[in-house]
C-alpha cells in the first residue's frame, strides 16, 4: 500500500525545482538581452532543459552579459561606467 503523503513530498519537490528552473532561465535571457519573458516561458515549458538552452544561447551585442559578465560583477560594472561617462564627455 502507497501512503499518500510520500507522492505530497515528491510532488512539492517537484514543483520547486520547476518552479526554479523558471527563475533561472528568466535571469539567463534577460541577461543575455532576449528580455525575461522569453526565459519564463522556456523555463515553464521545459523545466529543467530550459535554463540548458539559456546557457547554449549567444548573448545579443550590448546586453549585460557581454557587458558585465554572468553575474555582473560591481567591480566590471563600475569601471563600464567610468568608461561610459568617459565616453560621453568626448
Amino acid at each position: 500500500m502507497m501512503i499518500l503523503a510520500d507522492i505530497g513530498a515528491l510532488a512539492l519537490y517537484l514543483l520547486f525545482i520547476w518552479l526554479a528552473s523558471a527563475i533561472a532561465a528568466s535571469y539567463l535571457s534577460g541577461r543575455k538581452g532576449y528580455g525575461e519573458k522569453a526565459g519564463i516561458a522556456s523555463g515553464l515549458l521545459l523545466s529543467v532543459i530550459g535554463v540548458i538552452v539559456w546557457l547554449i544561447v549567444r548573448p545579443r551585442e550590448g546586453s549585460t552579459w557581454k557587458r558585465d559578465g554572468m553575474f555582473g560583477s560591481p567591480k566590471a560594472s563600475a569601471e563600464a561606467r567610468e568608461q561610459r561617462g568617459a565616453a560621453a564627455e568626448n
